[in-house]
């Protein structure tokens, strides 16, 4: 997939494309996506999907914090997983913000990128203020030659909405089994191996503290979750704990650590991953190190069951 940043020169063809800031890349923007593969081989066009380098609430609510299920370079990684030709990333700034949706079409897509077909996913609205809708895109099109076409909508065997903001309602409160059904794959954390308290070592469990790559990365609830760890291009199985460790007395500080199975290098500053597979149980304060140990072990067995 070829990227194409906000100050690349670049040379378009004409094209059929998308547009959205598909945080997460779920099934619901997989679903849209192989519609848009299925228009560009009808068309004999390459497919683009245009997103934003940054989201675009930022720029319309200057108090917007964003807590992102796919910052930039993980959304990129799994566009290009889904066979996409072309990924254009628009800056999404003040004089963005205020095109109309006529104006988006005609001055953005048509005369920058030469989009001659575009897929408007359902219910999707844009231009200044979201005023229009798919009627007012099709009108806007058929006066620029571009033919502007509504996505079929993603049904599912479960009433459950599909979007962003429930996989983040999903992940707010710990229940990752849903969180990555609606994603349609593990929700992943990529960061550093940072120095910790190094108290787990002492009692059997040594862990890796985790500093996330992106602060603005969305962190599931605090608590107990089996996970697969890739280190050193190694996939492990692993226990990590999200929280504040309260049975050691550490105070309000957050950490992310993780327990990897048969595995005893040094990783220290080295890069990480987590997938998330499934919650254990609920961060809690043990009497003391031996009932916390034994808690340990259990969550170990059911670590190994579950990921074997």
């Amino acid at each position: 997939m070829k990227v194409i940043y906000p100050h690349d020169s670049y040379t378009p063809t004409p094209c059929v494309g998308t547009v959205g800031y598909f945080d997460g890349v779920h099934s619901g923007h997989r679903f849209l996506i192989q519609q848009l593969k299925n228009l560009a081989i009808a068309t004999q066009k390459p497919c683009v999907v245009f997103t934003f380098l940054h989201h675009p609430l930022t720029v319309i609510q200057s108090n917007f914090t964003p807590r992102l299920l796919t910052p930039l370079e993980e959304k990129l990684k799994l566009l290009s997983s889904l066979d996409v030709d072309v990924c254009v990333v628009l800056n999404f700034d003040s004089i963005m913000a205020k095109l109309s949706a006529s104006e988006f079409l005609s001055e953005v897509l048509a005369s920058k990128y030469r989009v001659e077909g575009l897929l408007v996913g359902h219910n999707h609205r844009f231009g200044h203020n979201r005023q229009e809708g798919f009627s007012d895109y099709k009108k806007h099109g058929e006066k620029i030659g571009m033919e502007v076409v509504l996505a079929d909508e993603f049904n599912t065997d479960t009433d459950q909405n599909i979007s962003s903001t429930s996989i983040r309602n999903a992940l707010d409160t710990g229940d990752i089994k849903c969180a990555n059904r609606l994603l349609s794959y593990p929700y992943p954390i990529y960061g550093t191996i940072i120095e910790g308290f190094k108290v787990g070592r002492t009692i059997g469990f040594p862990t890796a503290n985790i500093l996330p790559n992106e602060p603005q990365k969305l962190i599931p609830a605090s608590g107990t979750y089996a996970v697969r760890v890739t280190v050193n291009h190694m996939m492990y199985k692993g226990m990590l704990n999200i929280g504040t460790r309260p049975t050691l007395n550490n105070g309000s500080n957050t950490s992310i650590e993780v327990h990897i199975l048969d595995f005893e290098e040094n990783i220290y500053h080295q890069n990480i991953k987590i997938e998330f597979v499934e919650r254990i149980r609920d961060e809690r304060k043990f009497e003391n190190l031996e009932e916390l140990t034994k808690q340990l072990e259990k969550d170990k067995k059911f670590t190994i069951k579950h990921l074997s």
